[in-house]
C-alpha cells in the first residue's frame, strides 16, 4: 500500500488582503451555469469564487516573486491563497502580497528539477503518471491500485529526490475522442462516415458493417461494435461506443468547424440539405423526393423509404451526416447510397430519414439547445 505523506506548517495571515485590481465581470451564462453544476455552488458562491480565484492568481504572481529562491509553490485553501516558503525570513514580505504562508521542505524549482528528471525515466503500465504536487510540496508519482510491479521505478524515482512520494489512483488515464457526425469510421472493410450522435453511441448506415462488428475511429482507435444493422430493405445501424469515446451533438463541416445539432425536425421536399461524409466532405443540395425504393446494381438489394437529393456523395460517405432547416441545425438522416462524382456532372444522393432509426433501436439523438 502506498500514501502520499504532506508536510507544510502554516503561519497565520490574513487573506488576499494585499490591493489588486478589480477585473470587471463577464461572465457568460454557460459558464455560470457549468461551475454551478460542476462544483455544487449556487449563483452568488459561483460569482464569488471566480473573482476569488482571480484575486488569487494576481497576489500569487506578486508573491512568487517576492518569495525568490525560497518559493514552495501556492495553492487556494479554504479560499485563501497559500504560498510555500522554505525561508521563514522571506515570510513577512510574501504575507505583504496578501498571502497566507506555509514553511515547507522543498523549494519549487527542487521539485520541477524532480520532475523534469523523471520525465526522461521510461516507466510501467502500472504506472499512470507524475506531478508536482504544491499542497504537498512533493512529487507525486500516481500508481494503479493494486499495482506490485512499479516498486523498481518508485525506488529508482526516490533517488532522484527526497520529494518523491507515492499515491494510488483508481483507474489509469486514457485518451478520450469526441462522437462527430462526418468523421471517418472503418470495421476491416470500405471506410464509412457517421451519422449522428445518440446517448450511447452513433447511426451510420446498415450496409457499413453487420451486427458485432468492431469499429475504428477517424484516428484508428477503437470505438465500439455495431449493436444492431439492418440492410437491405432498410439501410441503418448503429454503434454502441466504449468510455473512450464522448458523443457530441456535432457536425463535421470539414473546414475547421461543426454544426451543432438542435433537433430533428424532417424538411419538405424542396428544401435545402447539406451533407458531411470522411471522403468528400461537405456538400449541399435539395430534396427532390421522399420514400423512394431505391433497386441497387450488383445484387446488392434494394432499399425502401429513401430521401432524394441532387447533392454529390461519393464511397467512404455512406453514413455521413444529412441536415437542414434553420441553420442547417436540423437533423435528416444518414447517407446511403447515390450516383455520379463530386468532381462534375450530374448526381444523385440517397438518405435513410433519421426517425425511423431512431425508433428502430429506441435511440436518443443528442441535440443542444
Amino acid at each position: 500500500m502506498y500514501r502520499t505523506v504532506t508536510g507544510v506548517v502554516l503561519l497565520a495571515a490574513g487573506v488576499l488582503t494585499a490591493p489588486v485590481a478589480t477585473a470587471q465581470e463577464n461572465y457568460t451564462p454557460e459558464l455560470l451555469h457549468a461551475v454551478q453544476r460542476d462544483l455544487g455552488l449556487d449563483a452568488q458562491q459561483a460569482r464569488a469564487r471566480l473573482r476569488n480565484d482571480a484575486k488569487a492568481a494576481d497576489v500569487a504572481q506578486r508573491a512568487r516573486t517576492a518569495a525568490g529562491d525560497s518559493y514552495g509553490g501556492a495553492w487556494i485553501q479554504a479560499g485563501k491563497l497559500v504560498v510555500g516558503i522554505t525561508d521563514t525570513s522571506k515570510a513577512d514580505v510574501v504575507r505583504s502580497q496578501g498571502a497566507e504562508v506555509a514553511v515547507v521542505r522543498h523549494a519549487h524549482s527542487r521539485l520541477k528539477a524532480a520532475k523534469q528528471q523523471l520525465d526522461g525515466t521510461k516507466a510501467p503500465a502500472s504506472v499512470a503518471g507524475w506531478r508536482v504536487d504544491e499542497r504537498s510540496n512533493s512529487v507525486v508519482v500516481e500508481v494503479s491500485r493494486g499495482a506490485r510491479d512499479a516498486e523498481e521505478f518508485i525506488a529508482a524515482a526516490r533517488r532522484l529526490s527526497p520529494s518523491v512520494t507515492v499515491e494510488e489512483v483508481g483507474e489509469a488515464p486514457r485518451l478520450l475522442h469526441d462522437v462527430r457526425g462526418g468523421d471517418a469510421i472503418y470495421n476491416g472493410g470500405s471506410p464509412c462516415s457517421v451519422g449522428f450522435s445518440v446517448e450511447g453511441g452513433f447511426v451510420t448506415a446498415g450496409h457499413c458493417g453487420d451486427k458485432g462488428d468492431s469499429v475504428k475511429g477517424f484516428n484508428q482507435v477503437p470505438m465500439g461494435s455495431y449493436a444492431g444493422s439492418s440492410f437491405p430493405t432498410n439501410d441503418y445501424a448503429w454503434v454502441k461506443t466504449t468510455a473512450d469515446w464522448t458523443a457530441k451533438p456535432w457536425v463535421n463541416r470539414q473546414n475547421g468547424t461543426n454544426i451543432t445539432v438542435k433537433g430533428s425536425t424532417e424538411v419538405a421536399v424542396g428544401a435545402a440539405v447539406c451533407r458531411s461524409g470522411r471522403t468528400t466532405g461537405w456538400h449541399c443540395g435539395t430534396v427532390l423526393a421522399k420514400d423512394q425504393t431505391v433497386n441497387y446494381g450488383g445484387g446488392e438489394g434494394q432499399v425502401t423509404g429513401l430521401t432524394k437529393s441532387d447533392a454529390c456523395a461519393e464511397s467512404g460517405d455512406s453514413g455521413g451526416s444529412w441536415v437542414g432547416g434553420e441553420g442547417f441545425t436540423q437533423a435528416q438522416g444518414v447517407l446511403s447510397g447515390g450516383s455520379g462524382t463530386c468532381r462534375g456532372g450530374a448526381a444523385t444522393s440517397f438518405f435513410q430519414p433519421l426517425q425511423e432509426i431512431l425508433s428502430a433501436y429506441g435511440l436518443t439523438l443528442l441535440v443542444s439547445k
